[in-house]
C-alpha cells in the first residue's frame, strides 16, 4: 500500500507540474511583490501584473511555429541563452518559408496538434477558422497582459475577427506597424518598387529618377547588359519576376503601381470607395505586353517562373541580377548576403515607373498587420504561460535586446542617452553568421514589437535612429546617397498620403470556400497558368494568349469576389475607428 500510494502521489506531482510543453514547470502564481517588476539592464524586466512569472527557478520550453524568411538562431546564440538564464524560457523553433506555409498549415489543421505558439503571415486566417487558436479577450486586460493590452487596446475593433461563430475577438498579436510615441526613420523602407542594381546607375552616371517609366527603365538594363553581358564570370540577368506559391503578387501586383494606384492587392479602389479586378484591363495587357517585349530583347529571366523563393533569393544573392519588381522586405536575405560580402553596389535602389500622366504612389503609410503575428494555439498545456512570455518580450527592456542587442557588447549610451554604435558593432551587424549567434530575427520577425520610439527617446531599432543609420553605411552607399541628394532609401519613394480608413484591400478576409475565395483563388491560379505563357511567348502570340486569358477570367465569378471586397470596405468604414 505505500508503494502504490507513493506511485500514486508521484503522478499526481508529474500532473500538477505540467507545463505549456514537454520541460516541466511549476505553475508560478505572482505575487503582488511581482506585479510590474522591471530591472533594466540585466534581462530579467518583466510588467506582467496578472500572469506566472517567468523564472530560471521554473524553466520552461515553448515550442514556436514561425513563418518567416529569416532561419533559426544558431544553437550557440546568446540571446537564446539569455533567455533561459534569465527568464528560464528555452524555444523549440519550427521555422516554415512562405512558400511552403500553406502546405503545412492544411497539414497541421487536419492533424489537430499545434506548437505552443504560431506565428503566421496567412491571410486566409486558416489556423483562426479552424480551430486551432484560442481568443485571447480575457487575457488582454490592464490587470492582466498589460502590455499585450495597451498594444491592441486603440485598435481592438480593427484587429477582432470573427472566427465562423458570429462573435468577434481577437486571436492574433498584431507583429508589425503598431507605433509608439514619435516615428522617425523609416530608413529601411520595405515598400514596393521597380528595384535597380545601384551600380547599374553608377555606371549609367548616376541619371535623373524622376518621371520614370518602364522604357526608361529597362533601357538602364539593357544598356548595362550590353557593356557587361557577365558579372564574376557568370551571365548577367536583367530582370526578374517571382511568382511562387504565396508570393505571386510579385507577377500580378505591379498593373496597379503603373496606373498611379497603391497597392489594394487584387483590385483598385475608385473615387467612390468602390473596388474591381485589375487583372483583365488595359493596364494589365499593357505591362505584361511589354514584359513579353522585354523577353524577346533578351531582358528575361526565363527559369522566373519555375523557380522556388530559396531559388529566387539565392539568385539574387550573386549579384548579377539588375532588376526585378518587389518589396524590399521581400528580398532582405539576399540583400543583407551581398552586404555581408561588402558587395554593396551590386544591391538596389527602389524605381517608380508610372503611365504617362499618372503619378507615382508605391510607398503607402505603414499598414497595421491583421491577423499577422503571434496566436496561442488550443494544444498549449498552460496558456498563461505563453502569454506571459509573449508580454515580456513586448517590455521596453527586452525589445531593446532584441533589436538593439545588449548595451555595452552590442551598442553604447552617450552622454545624452542616445544609442549608437562603434564602427566594428556596425560592422558586425552586415555578417549573416554573426547575426545568427547573436539576433533572434525569427523570433523577433513575428513577435509584437515597440516600432517609434522608446520612452526614453530613442529609435526602436538602430536603422530607425537617423544619425545611427547614416553610420551603419558603407563609403559606397554614403557617396551613392549624396550623389543623389538624399539622405536615406526611402528618400527615393514618393510622400505617402494618409491611407484611406479601408486600406488596405488585400487584407479583407474572404472565408474559406466561400464564392468569393474560390473565385479569388481561381484567379490567381489563371495568372500563374497564363501570365507566364503571356511573356515568354513570340510576340506574335501574345494577343492571341490574352484573349484567351481574359475569356478564362470571364467564367470566374468575379462579381463575388468584388463584392466581399466592397462589403468589406464598407465594414471597414463603418467600424475601424474604435478601439477599448
Amino acid at each position: 500500500m505505500k508503494r502504490l500510494f507513493s506511485l500514486l502521489l508521484m503522478m499526481l506531482l508529474v500532473i500538477t507540474m505540467t507545463a505549456c510543453t514537454t520541460q516541466p514547470i511549476a505553475k508560478q502564481e505572482p505575487t503582488p511583490a511581482q506585479d510590474s517588476q522591471t530591472d533594466a539592464g540585466t534581462g530579467t524586466g518583466q510588467q506582467t501584473t496578472g500572469l506566472p512569472m517567468l523564472s530560471p527557478d521554473n524553466p520552461v520550453t515553448i515550442s514556436v511555429w514561425i513563418t518567416t524568411n529569416f532561419s533559426a538562431p544558431a544553437a550557440d546564440n546568446k540571446l537564446t541563452k539569455l533567455l533561459k538564464d534569465k527568464l528560464g524560457v528555452t524555444l523549440s523553433y519550427e521555422i516554415i518559408t512562405p512558400d511552403n506555409a500553406d502546405q503545412k498549415i492544411g497539414v497541421m489543421l487536419a492533424g489537430g496538434e499545434y506548437p505552443d505558439l504560431l506565428g503566421t503571415t496567412d491571410l486566409n486566417i486558416r489556423f483562426i477558422t479552424g480551430g486551432a487558436l484560442i481568443p485571447l479577450d480575457d487575457y488582454l486586460t490592464e490587470d492582466k497582459a498589460d502590455l499585450l493590452f495597451e498594444h491592441v487596446r486603440p485598435y481592438w475593433n480593427r484587429l477582432a475577427t470573427d472566427a465562423g461563430d458570429g462573435v468577434r475577438r481577437i486571436y492574433i498579436l498584431p507583429n508589425y506597424n503598431r507605433y509608439y510615441g514619435e516615428i522617425t526613420g523609416g530608413t529601411h523602407y520595405g515598400a514596393s518598387g521597380f528595384w535597380i542594381q545601384k551600380h547599374v546607375l553608377e555606371d549609367a552616371g548616376y541619371p535623373d529618377l524622376d518621371n520614370m517609366t518602364l522604357e526608361r527603365y529597362f533601357q538602364l538594363i539593357e544598356d548595362y547588359m550590353k557593356k557587361y553581358p557577365t558579372i564574376d564570370g557568370q551571365p548577367t540577368i536583367g530582370f526578374e519576376i517571382l511568382n511562387c506559391p504565396g508570393r505571386e503578387w510579385g507577377l500580378t501586383n505591379p498593373p496597379q503601381y503603373l496606373a498611379g494606384a497603391p497597392n489594394n492587392g487584387g483590385v483598385i479602389v475608385d473615387e467612390n470607395n468602390v473596388a474591381s479586378i485589375f487583372a483583365d484591363k488595359d493596364i494589365a495587357k499593357r505591362y505584361y505586353k511589354f514584359l513579353n517585349q522585354m523577353n524577346a530583347r533578351g531582358l528575361i529571366d526565363r527559369e522566373s517562373f519555375t523557380q522556388t523563393l530559396d531559388q529566387y533569393l539565392a539568385k539574387l544573392a550573386t549579384g548579377r541580377v539588375l532588376g526585378m519588381y518587389d518589396q524590399r522586405w521581400g528580398f532582405g536575405n539576399a540583400h543583407d548576403s551581398l552586404v555581408s560580402q561588402g558587395r554593396d553596389e551590386r544591391t538596389w535602389v527602389s524605381t517608380m515607373p508610372v503611365y504617362e500622366g499618372k503619378e507615382p504612389y508605391y510607398a503607402d503609410r505603414d499598414v497595421m498587420n491583421i491577423n499577422q503575428g503571434f496566436g496561442v494555439s488550443v494544444s498549449c498545456k498552460q496558456p498563461d504561460i505563453a502569454i506571459s512570455f509573449l508580454n515580456t518580450m513586448l517590455s521596453e527592456e527586452w525589445q531593446k535586446i532584441l533589436s538593439w542587442g545588449i548595451e555595452g557588447e552590442d551598442y553604447h549610451v552617450d552622454a545624452n542617452g542616445r544609442f549608437y554604435r562603434t564602427p566594428e558593432q556596425r560592422e558586425q551587424q552586415k555578417d549573416l553568421v554573426w547575426k545568427s549567434r547573436n539576433k533572434l530575427e525569427a523570433l523577433l520577425d513575428q513577435l509584437p514589437k515597440h516600432q517609434g520610439t522608446f520612452s526614453d527617446g530613442n529609435a526602436y531599432s538602430p536603422g530607425d535612429q537617423p544619425e545611427e543609420f547614416f553610420e551603419t553605411l558603407r563609403e559606397y552607399d554614403k557617396n551613392f546617397l549624396k550623389a543623389y541628394g538624399k539622405k536615406t532609401w526611402r528618400d527615393f519613394l514618393n510622400q505617402p498620403p494618409e491611407n484611406p480608413i479601408y486600406y488596405p484591400c488585400w487584407n479583407i478576409h474572404l472565408p474559406d470556400g466561400s464564392e468569393a475565395q474560390m473565385a479569388n483563388q481561381q484567379l490567381t491560379d489563371l495568372s500563374l497558368q497564363y501570365l507566364p505563357r503571356a511573356i515568354l511567348a513570340d510576340p506574335s502570340e501574345f494577343d492571341a494568349i490574352w484573349e484567351e486569358y481574359v475569356n478564362a477570367i470571364k467564367k470566374i465569378n468575379i462579381k463575388a469576389y468584388e463584392d466581399a471586397i466592397n462589403a468589406g470596405i464598407q465594414e471597414r468604414i463603418a467600424n475601424w475607428g474604435g478601439g477599448r
